[in-house]
């Protein structure tokens, strides 16, 4: 089985086609520029195999609401361009697979969990550190 993986990022997207044991097969960088270049860079790299389902991490924020009217948008980032983007209509366009769709702090999160320092545990905690955060004595 191949699946497909997309984290979005504030300067880089990496795109990754892999198996469900988390092995990588191939992946590619893209820049962050706008969603007319960006994306199909992504699509037609995807497009390559035949998936059958792709995960995706994105900045945010993201509407994660399945229930919501934006479902699967980037909402109101400060990346210009990409706000109100339809990112997993984008996919469903393209793919008739599944599309997971959460935030990029929580895909590092599980991440860990399933295949990285955390894995055999029963839970696990994901803090992403910030040079943002000040800590007072």
């Amino acid at each position: 089985m191949l699946l497909g993986a997309i984290e979005t990022g504030g300067t880089k997207f990496v795109a990754a086609v892999g198996n469900e044991h988390g092995e990588v097969i191939e992946e590619i960088t893209i820049p962050t520029t706008t969603p007319d270049e960006t994306m199909p860079k992504i699509l037609q790299f995807l497009n390559q195999y035949k998936i059958e389902g792709i995960g995706v991490g994105s900045f945010g924020p993201i509407d994660v609401n399945r229930q919501s009217p934006t479902y699967g948008f980037i909402t109101t980032t400060p990346k210009l361009s990409w706000r109100h983007y339809n990112f997993v209509g984008a996919l469903k366009e393209k793919f008739s697979v599944p599309v997971a769709w959460t935030t990029d702090v929580n895909v590092a999160g599980y991440g860990e969990y399933k295949l990285g320092n955390a894995k055999g545990t029963e839970s696990c905690l994901y803090l992403r550190a910030s040079a943002k955060i000040k800590i007072y004595p």
